[in-house]
């Protein structure tokens, strides 16, 4: 499925439309124009799992489209998890629900999960 087809509303130019906003306590996490649109293949765990678990026992879903933001300075608000097999997790700063997306501790680059947030302005 191509950008257009999946996200069409939220995408102009390469970029997010709206801002980007947690779907829990509408917190603003990203402005408008601050992410670029990337498309990759990622297992990301469940933002609600059954029961606590260790890292290797997370139950994940497959995501596969994000708001790129190459400097974490560039977010309003948000949050980051512990290290687990590379990558940290992307949390909201106010009520801490999430993961949202993750940050790849490699390229030190962050992808916020389209699917994951709210886009609107107010």
């Amino acid at each position: 499925m191509t950008e257009e087809a999946a996200f069409p509303e939220q995408i102009v130019d390469g970029k997010n439309k709206t801002n980007v906003r947690c779907q829990f306590c509408n917190s603003l996490m990203l402005k408008a124009q601050e992410g670029s649109y990337d498309e990759q293949e990622v297992d990301v765990p469940l933002m609600m799992q059954k029961q606590e678990r260790t890292s290797e026992d997370l139950t994940t879903e497959s995501l596969k489209h994000f708001w790129l933001v190459k400097d974490m300075m560039t977010f309003e608000n948000i949050g980051f998890s512990h290290s687990v097999n590379g990558k940290k997790f992307l949390v909201c700063a106010d009520c801490e629900r999430g993961p949202v997306g993750y940050h790849d501790l490699s390229t030190r680059h962050c992808f916020l999960a389209l699917k994951r947030v709210l886009h609107k302005d107010s």
